[in-house]
């Protein structure tokens, strides 16, 4: 038995050495979140070398996962008609932009390929009933198709009332498609999902576990948090607002409504996670993308950029951390989660330095216990560079919103953490208009009526064990 145990002793050892070993190998990785990787493996071996296995691996080198990007864009180009292919990737409206802001835009790019879209009309939505009246007369009007494609969709009398036009409308001979993610929606029974199908809504889950290491460590980890739907292929949605009461009613949150030439790109990007996802859809895709109206009221320049873990460049982050450090006067975030990984927390404390005014808007308390603890983990350092963060009292504030300079406004569905930048699948509008970013800067100053500043003096002065429980989480931030 002493022999069995120590041998037993000496397959762990190796396994656990075979492990670090595969965590300091990802040439990408982040070394924060190799330590904490580590850490977990070196504290909880058997329970940290299966979950890195699971959660932990990098797709982004891999090239099968890269594989299934290209695979699509080619399928789409032989599908596609030449004018829906040209508006997507062909136009250059990149020196409509104001010169500074053009190198971000090719950088954006990187994504999908799609590029800066003119002739839009982008209404900013922070109300969930707005939001929720608005997309229900949108779907009631659908002539053709329904696109749905959202990270929670709930059973409740909200989201019972969305299923019910959905429902209905494919009766009527609508096409109707709709992606649900897996893992975030477990406790959704199929039963709710047979029925939307029973109705004729073509329903596909964006995540399904496989007994493939890398493939299986994909589906659990990678979450499709995007939230999208797409009408007629005239009509978008985007932004923070899932499918569900919180959202309509409770919560303070901000979305979009709009019209013109980006919802080819929102069109687009919901076609990739469908088809890879298993879905199909017979003959040419032209009947998606019709000739959009001209003549917007605000003719806004908007570039959609999804992101996704099997991509080899995470554009969302480099997007970011660029927006930061070109602020020259000005840079306010609305972010329930602020977990950011180490280069955007260097541009953020960086910009505070030069004399930009950076100011980070949080929930007074997280909607997750432990997210809380991490937040707040990140004050010290940014407060002492200048960064000033004001937490929000009342309603949860769920907004992924960046606006910079009376220019650049950005809305989405990425929060500033290492889950949105570095593993989900993330949407975010780039929009390159002074009135939009104006209109962005008051909802932000708007809110600041509602919030509560917190000084450093303050912040250095809470409880020994609040500051311990925070260094604490602080140790496995990158892996929430």
């Amino acid at each position: 038995m002493e022999i069995v145990t120590i041998l037993g002793y000496i397959l762990l050892v190796l396994l656990m050495a075979g492990t670090i070993l595969v965590i300091l190998s990802d040439e990408d990785g982040d070394s924060g979140k190799k330590i904490a990787w580590i850490i977990v493996v070196v504290m909880l071996p058997v329970i940290g070398m299966v979950s890195y296995l699971v959660f932990g691996l990098n797709p982004r080198l891999n090239s099968k996962y890269m594989e299934y990007s290209r695979r699509f864009h080619d399928s789409f180009s032989e599908l596609s008609d030449a004018r829906s292919y040209r508006r997507l990737f062909g136009e250059n409206n990149k020196d409509k932009i104001r010169e500074g802001y053009r190198e971000l835009s090719v950088l954006l790019s990187h994504s999908n390929g799609t590029t800066v879209t003119d002739n839009n009309n982008v209404e900013i939505i922070t109300s969930g009933k707005r939001k929720f009246e608005a997309l229900v007369s949108d779907l009631e009007n659908a002539k053709d198709h329904i696109h749905m494609e959202y990270f929670y969709f709930r059973k409740d009398n909200g989201s019972k009332r969305i299923k019910e036009i959905l429902m209905k409308k494919a009766r009527e001979g609508v096409k109707v498609r709709f992606i649900h993610e897996n893992i975030a929606n477990i406790d959704i029974n199929p039963g709710y999902y047979n029925e939307m199908k029973k109705a004729g809504v073509e329903v596909v889950k964006f995540t399904r576990p496989r007994f493939n290491l890398l493939r299986l460590s994909a589906r659990l980890n990678y979450r499709d948090h995007r939230k999208i739907v797409v009408i007629d292929g005239r009509i978008g949605y985007t932004g923070g607002m899932n499918i569900g009461d919180d959202y309509f009613l409770k919560w303070r949150d901000t979305h979009m409504r709009i019209t013109g030439n980006a919802v080819y790109a929102l069109q687009y990007s919901f076609l990739y996670s469908f088809f890879t996802s298993g879905g199909t859809i017979p003959g040419s895709f032209a009947g998606m993308f019709p000739e959009p109206e001209h003549g917007q009221k605000r003719n806004e320049l908007v570039q959609i950029v999804p992101d996704q873990p099997v991509d080899r460049w995470p554009v969302l982050h480099m997007g970011t951390v660029w927006t930061v450090q070109h602020a020259r006067n000005y840079i306010y975030i609305q972010t329930p989660y602020f977990v950011p990984p180490e280069p955007l927390l260097q541009a953020l404390k960086s910009a505070a330095l030069k004399g930009a005014d950076v100011r980070i808007m949080l929930p007074k308390e997280a909607d997750l216990g432990f997210m809380d603890y991490a937040n707040k983990s990140y004050y010290g350092e940014c407060l002492e560079a200048g960064v000033r963060i004001f937490e929000k009292r009342g309603n949860f504030i769920h907004s992924k919103t960046i606006v910079s300079d009376d220019y650049l406004s950005v809305i989405g569905s990425a929060n500033m953490d290492y889950r949105s930048l570095e593993l989900n699948y993330e949407i975010n509008a780039y929009i390159f208009n002074q009135e939009t970013a104006e209109r962005n800067k008051g909802i932000f100053l708007a809110d600041l009526g509602e919030c509560d500043e917190i000084s450093l003096e303050r912040w250095n002065g809470r409880p020994w064990y609040m500051k311990l429980a925070q260094s604490v989480v602080r140790l496995f931030a990158p892996l929430l």
